[in-house]
């Protein structure tokens, strides 16, 4: 049996009719840029997140990237980030001019490790980004709680958690500052790279409106420094159509993982996704660790099933950082983790027997 990773074909063929619909009707309008299917979209993805504004951007990186902006954090300041984490993370603070400061995670839930931020917090700090890693909500109460002690913003990635809660609350509510990805691969993915910022604080987001369109909102006005990241009306008539099956599609998620965490508790050497009791994750992927995790890969792939690593060489060890020196063994937790983390097949389109499938092989794997 063949359990593919990600196949994004099968989206269309459950959502064709409505995805037609969307395709012509932004067609039929003759308006391409920052029109109507924006403006519903900002609206209902603001309600669905519980947050007063959302900002349609290009991509994920330009989200957090804006935020920053609109923070006005640049050259000189520093902003904590996770050492495990996909690079576009880092990449935002580095586009400002802003140095990271890298922390190391939780080894249980692979997101930041809030009892590890005070020492890494200096007079140049402005921010904290904590990510919600693979769809599991980070820690948030002492994360913000150090925060307000301190003085400094929360940003948060939330690229991988649409649908996530934390302590029942969806993330993206309750005041909080997040950047969105709507990726294709993503629980909410468009059909090309999109992205958005979520806020409650109307001067932020007004910011970030100008900011987003060469810095105008009048044609040939322009009152900042701005970029070009707008989110087309394609794009967000398609994402309009995915969001309303959104719950629906994350509630498969949660079934296939209970399947995973029930079927793979016992195998020797592999260590299963933790989580509080207080994260309900959105599962956009289900990762797990195994100290011979490159043999297990070869050994799923030889029995037609796909893997991915997410990710194999953490930011720090990227030659893109190579100027920052810092060497292997900085930090031994991440370094741990992107050696042994392995992403088994999860997503709304695949079938019960193709996760009994999976677990049927896995069970089966001997070092």
């Amino acid at each position: 049996m063949k359990v593919p990773f990600l196949e994004l074909k099968p989206t269309y063929q459950e959502l064709k009719k409505e995805l037609d619909a969307a395709y012509q009707r932004v067609m039929d309008s003759g308006w391409y840029l920052l029109g109507r299917e924006l403006e519903s979209f900002e609206h209902e993805f603001a309600q669905y997140s519980g947050a007063r504004h959302c900002l349609g951007v290009a991509n994920g990186l330009d989200a957090l990237h804006l935020i920053l902006r609109a923070l006005e954090i640049g050259p000189g300041h520093e902003v904590i980030v996770p050492a495990n984490t996909y690079i576009a993370t880092w990449l935002a603070v580095s586009y400002t001019g802003a140095t990271v400061v890298p922390v190391e995670p939780d080894a249980k839930t692979y997101n930041l490790d809030p009892a590890l931020l005070e020492r890494a917090i200096t007079s140049r700090t402005k921010a904290i980004m904590p990510v919600h890693l693979y769809g599991q909500p980070a820690d948030l109460d002492p994360i913000y709680a150090i925060a307000r002690r301190r003085g400094l913003a929360v940003v948060e990635d939330a690229a991988q958690g649409h649908g996530a809660r934390y302590r029942g609350r969806r993330i993206g509510s309750g005041g909080a500052l997040c950047g969105w990805s709507f990726y294709p691969g993503k629980n909410l993915g468009a059909f090309a790279d999109a992205g958005a910022v979520t806020t409650d604080d109307d001067g932020l987001a007004e910011k970030i409106r100008y900011l987003r369109n060469y810095g105008s909102k009048v044609k040939y006005e322009n009152r900042y420094r701005g970029i070009n990241s707008r989110l087309d009306e394609m794009q967000a008539a398609f994402l309009r159509v995915k969001l309303s099956r959104l719950d629906e599609w994350n509630e498969r998620r949660k079934k296939q993982a209970a399947l995973y965490l029930q079927g793979l508790r016992e195998v020797p050497g592999l260590v299963l996704p933790q989580v509080p009791e207080w994260a309900e994750p959105a599962w956009h992927v289900f990762v797990i660790r195994h100290p011979q995790r490159d043999r297990l890969r070869q050994h799923l792939l030889a029995a037609q099933v796909d893997t991915l690593i997410h990710y194999p060489v953490p930011p720090h060890l990227q030659p893109a950082y190579a100027d920052l020196d810092w060497k292997p063994g900085t930090f031994p937790i991440t370094e741990a983790i992107h050696r042994e983390v392995l992403s088994l097949p999860i997503g709304p389109h695949l079938t019960d027997q193709q996760i009994r499938h999976v677990i049927a092989v896995t069970r089966e794997f001997r070092p």
